[in-house]
């Protein structure tokens, strides 16, 4: 353990586990429930970008597998807007043909259960300022859980453990997170939660978040950031089917639609990486995230696994 090392794992903690919730949540409470999906589908295109800037993600746009690239990036956002922006009718379970119970009509280009007026009126009520605020913070979260994949990928090169680099992120990102809370309550009441609460703050602290970020971190060691973040987008085709199945959510059109572009937009970069990771064997060459450091032996690389 050296204090690079370190200093790497405090700052994958700062952005990753850390400066990405709080940035959603502030962003949230200043703008609205679809205002902030609507910018997730972004986080593909943050991580590639910066991803080929700093050269982490070999991307050659003259070449038939870069363009593949590309394009199934393109496609997969697409999808993901389009489930976001998009219902059109329902075709599985009961939906709204109203707005005026704060359901879309189907068919409209929006998923926000408010009409258009009152989007005006909250712009009025927080101020311009206040929701300029509010879309930089949801900026800044897609930004950073981009950098945080683009910053684990060499990090894990040096430090392949994955279970002990999530759990040294996971410490120092709690630090950050209670030294934050001690500053912005005024009282341990604030602290007290319920018994539902306590059961929701469990599952998402373990599995939504910590069992989640500990195969994100896995995967990104085998796939590198821009193919881990182009999965980002199963979310809400996740969501949608097993909110129809447990809650019975209708199904709309547009769901359907945007999962089959989300679904096509995948298997291009993924058909596209996996002739990329031919060739590689083929002309002899192997990428270092996907079989570790040049030079290090496998007995030694092993020694750092997790058992």
């Amino acid at each position: 353990m050296t204090p690079q090392l370190l200093a790497s794992f405090a700052l994958l903690g700062f952005t990753g586990l850390y400066g990405n919730p709080l940035l959603f949540l502030v962003g949230l409470r200043y703008t609205n429930a679809s205002y902030a999906a609507a910018f997730q589908p972004s986080i593909p295109v943050f991580t590639f970008v910066l991803a080929a800037i700093v050269g982490v993600e070999a991307i050659n746009i003259f070449t038939k597998d870069g363009i593949l690239k590309v394009l199934g990036t393109v496609v997969c956002v697409s999808g993901a807007i389009l489930m976001a922006l998009y219902r059109g009718p329902s075709l599985i379970g009961l939906g709204g043909n109203n707005t005026s119970n704060g359901i879309v009509t189907p068919g409209t280009w929006s998923s926000n259960p408010y009409p258009a007026h009152w989007l005006t009126s909250t712009m009025f009520e927080y101020g311009v300022e206040t929701w300029h605020l509010g879309v930089l913070c949801l900026l800044g979260n897609c930004l950073l859980v981009a950098a945080y994949l683009v910053i684990q990928a060499p990090v894990m090169i040096r430090y392949p453990a994955s279970l002990s680099l999530t759990a040294y992120s996971y410490f120092f990102a709690t630090i950050f997170m209670v030294l934050t809370g001690v500053l912005v309550t005024n009282g341990l009441h604030e602290w007290a939660l319920t018994k539902t609460e306590i059961i929701a703050v469990l599952y998402a602290g373990i599995v939504a978040s910590c069992l989640s970020y500990t195969v994100m971190t896995w995967a990104n060691k085998i796939l590198g950031p821009s193919l881990v973040a182009l999965y980002n987008p199963l979310q809400p085709a996740c969501s949608t089917i097993l909110s129809t199945i447990f809650l019975g959510a209708p199904v709309y059109v547009g769901s359907i639609i945007g999962g089959l572009f989300i679904i096509a937009g995948l298997y291009m970069v993924t058909w596209a990486r996996y002739n990329e990771a031919q060739r590689a064997v083929t002309n002899g060459y192997s990428d270092p995230l996907l079989v570790g450091p040049r030079g290090v032996p496998a007995a030694q690389e092993g020694s750092f696994i997790d058992p």
